[in-house]
């Protein structure tokens, strides 16, 4: 399995929940998230999307500090079977574990 498919699974999982996971970019900002995820009710969060078993890179995790500091939720999905509880956690501003 690889990030593109763990990938299309959040953005699925997301669309069932009438929300959007857009694709974020940001031009002369790297280590920014993948995604950014909206849901229902003015819920946003930021989803980094790793291929099963990978890891942040130090400067992805120093944007996820920036934006945290911010009062940001920010993720690191690496597995399709984390994804109920990444969605429960963003809709209750918690810890996706």
């Amino acid at each position: 399995m690889d990030e593109k498919h763990v990938e299309q699974a959040l953005r699925r999982a997301v669309q069932s929940r009438h929300g959007l996971a857009l694709k974020f970019v940001s031009p002369g900002l790297d280590g920014v998230p993948d995604r950014l995820v909206l849901l229902p009710g003015g819920l946003a969060a930021f989803v980094e999307v790793k291929a099963p078993g990978k890891h942040l890179r130090p400067l992805q995790v120093k944007r996820k500090r920036q934006l945290e500091s911010l009062g940001f939720q920010v993720y690191c999905l690496d597995h399709p079977d984390r994804i109920p509880a990444l969605l429960n956690a963003i809709v209750e501003g918690g810890d996706a574990r």
